[in-house]
């Protein structure tokens, strides 16, 4: 089901300006109980996107009542909340566009997600790379071409998922979350300056980290870097944390750290 600016309906414009240039963004949400979690981070995560590209902020408290409407009651389950520009303009001018489209659906929570979080999970590499894209990078805007690309890469693989490298070789992130790993107390993450998507659970992590009392190192890091950590995990909105168990040939073991991370969403 799907909810087009409060309306529950079967179709999208084919004009709307994010089927014909992916010119929007969006963010999905972990809901328990029919409750958004994290609800105040995903606005900002959105309202930094539709800033970066110059699309105006809709009425939050509508978009709210909305999201209400469209919520499952499950103990978990998930929202989809995509904004595009809109309807019209003549090619990749968006001049002629005033009304920004705001469209929710609702999905059950993906039932290996459970399993990965204690079991954890097996990441192969992509041999594609990420291209460089630091005007957007950090965003998750509605093109995601790369990212279908390498989870198709990933999926004639046989993995579940895999680690994402740019085209300089530096570890950015999977094809759907961030990647942390840990060596010698202190927690490391792929700085998304260039390419990747700044997750919500990703801003949790960090922070609550630091007060942990954890040092937290955010750089470029190639592949070889993960040879002898300690933990790995990943991370996203709906995921929250699992942890990798195994990345190629390299297995890790399933650490404190990553189970007293875990315990941060669940608190």
């Amino acid at each position: 089901m799907i909810w087009v600016n409060g309306v529950l309906s079967e179709t999208v414009a084919l004009g709307d300006r994010s089927f014909q240039y992916g010119d929007g963004c969006f963010t999905t949400v972990l809901t328990r109980n029919g409750r958004a979690q994290l609800w105040d981070l995903h606005i900002e995560r959105m309202e930094s996107c539709l800033a970066a590209l110059s699309i105006p902020s809709p009425d939050w408290r509508q978009v709210e009542a909305w999201l209400e409407l469209a919520m499952l009651s499950d103990t978990e389950a998930g929202i989809k909340l995509h904004i595009s520009r809109g309807v019209g303009g003549r090619g990749y001018s968006p001049s002629q566009v005033t009304q920004p489209n705001v469209t929710i659906s609702h999905f059950s929570f993906p039932t290996h997600y459970a399993q990965w979080r204690t079991e954890g999970i097996t990441l192969g590499v992509c041999n594609k790379r990420m291209g460089l894209n630091p005007l957007l990078a950090g965003h998750k805007h509605n093109n995601r071409l790369e990212q279908v690309l390498l989870k198709q890469e990933m999926d004639l693989a046989g993995y579940s998922d895999g680690l994402c490298l740019d085209i300089h070789g530096h570890i950015v992130e999977t094809t759907m979350a961030n990647l942390f790993w840990i060596k010698g107390g202190t927690l490391y993450t792929p700085s998304l300056s260039n390419a990747g998507v700044a997750g919500v659970a990703r801003r949790v992590i960090l922070g609550h980290s630091v007060r942990l009392g954890m040092k937290v190192v955010t750089g470029e890091f190639e592949l070889d870097h993960l040879d002898n950590a300690e933990e790995v995990f990943i991370s996203n909105a709906l995921l929250e944390i699992a942890p990798v168990t195994q990345i190629s040939k390299h297995s890790y073991p399933i650490g404190r750290q990553t189970r007293r991370l875990q315990e941060i969403f669940n608190s």
